[in-house]
């Protein structure tokens, strides 16, 4: 385990930590009004690190064995073909969502705004959020990807996969401490943000989902068409 690859993991975690779910929705949940706002936000927030957590332990555990038993299959023509159907499919569902295309055939832009609720409302909150951020979260993958081809030990890897998710849910909490400092400085700058993704959240989608879609059909191409 070098200084490297931990810096590299650290750069990974902080760019999962600008997605809608782990940044977007505790902003949201941040300006909420109302008893339970800190709770509120600490349950989400430890169910998202929980879930991308235990994703990562399958990950880790489960990933070597399926390369050594369906590593010829998934390197398959059909399992290309998949894929690429996958790509363009996730390519094309993006301008479902593309403020501009809606606009043009007179659609009412989509806009994501989570409601809230109770501790169990949080909890099914951070598993949704987590659940629709699996297809996108290619940092996490990648920082899976890093670890398993240095073939870690899981005395090694475990601790780097709670660290991973500590810095991932770490800048919301850090606005949680400051808010409670100097709450009248930054609830107006968290308010601008705040609406500031209400508006650009469906544009966010379109963009995640186009990316992901063209990464993997480009990725499927280059094995059915190189030669």
């Amino acid at each position: 385990m070098t200084a490297g690859l931990l810096l590299a993991l650290a750069a990974l975690a902080l760019v999962d930590s600008t997605s809608f779910g782990t940044l977007g929705i505790p902003v949201f949940l941040l300006l909420a009004s109302g008893r339970g706002q800190v709770s509120r936000l600490l349950i989400y927030l430890g169910t998202v690190a929980g879930f991308y957590f235990l994703v990562g332990v399958g990950l880790m555990l489960g990933l070597s064995t399926v390369v050594d038993n369906f590593g010829e299959v998934l390197r398959s023509q059909a399992a290309y073909w998949v894929q690429l159907g996958l790509g363009v499919g996730l390519f094309a569902l993006s301008y479902r969502f593309d403020p501009k295309r809606r606009e043009k055939l007179g659609k009412p832009e989509r806009r994501f705004e989570p409601r809230l609720g109770g501790p169990g409302a949080m909890v099914l909150l951070g598993l949704t959020a987590g659940l629709l951020e699996v297809a996108t979260m290619v940092p996490y993958l990648a920082a899976i990807g890093m670890m398993t081809t240095l073939d870690l030990l899981v005395g090694q890897w475990v601790p780097l996969l709670a660290a991973y998710v500590l810095v991932m849910v770490l800048p919301p909490l850090v606005l949680l401490a400051l808010r409670g400092l100097a709450g009248g400085w930054l609830g107006p700058r968290l308010e601008r943000l705040r609406a500031w993704m209400v508006k650009h959240s469906a544009s966010t989608v379109s963009w995640t989902l186009a990316i992901v879609g063209v990464w993997l059909a480009l990725d499927a191409a280059s094995h059915l068409f190189s030669s």
